[in-house]
């Protein structure tokens, strides 16, 4: 488990987004456990609380869920594991737009640069 912390958001939402692309890539599964929030902290080398509010906001958002002594776990609810796969889809294409209508690049062209570097094959 490898995350490269940047200095621009909370950590426990850097924490977050590395479960959502986990899970959007298929690197994590429906019903897969997780680390516990201890071993989380150990892990990134994170403050322990930090963990906790990560994790907390998870259970919030019905992305993990814990029973009581047993360890946290993927949700099973196909509904949002596919809603977080589309929110990651839409926050990188908003980023995306926003840089790129600061340079007033034509659609046109950003669509067929586009096309070539998608089908790049030395991505």
């Amino acid at each position: 488990m490898k995350i490269q912390f940047n200095n621009r958001e909370p950590v426990y939402i850097q924490v977050i987004r590395y479960f959502k692309e986990q899970i959007a890539t298929g690197q994590l599964i429906a019903g897969e456990e997780i680390p516990s929030r201890r071993e989380l902290g150990a892990l990134l080398k994170i403050n322990p609380n930090t963990a906790q509010r990560a994790y907390k906001e998870m259970e919030e958002a019905l992305l993990i869920h814990t029973e009581r002594n047993k360890p946290s776990r993927i949700t099973f609810d196909q509904d949002i594991l596919d809603a977080i796969r589309s929110e990651l889809i839409h926050e990188s294409i908003d980023t995306f737009v926003q840089s790129i209508r600061s340079i007033n690049v034509p659609l046109d062209e950003v669509i067929d640069l586009m096309k070539q570097r998608y089908n790049k094959e030395d991505n």
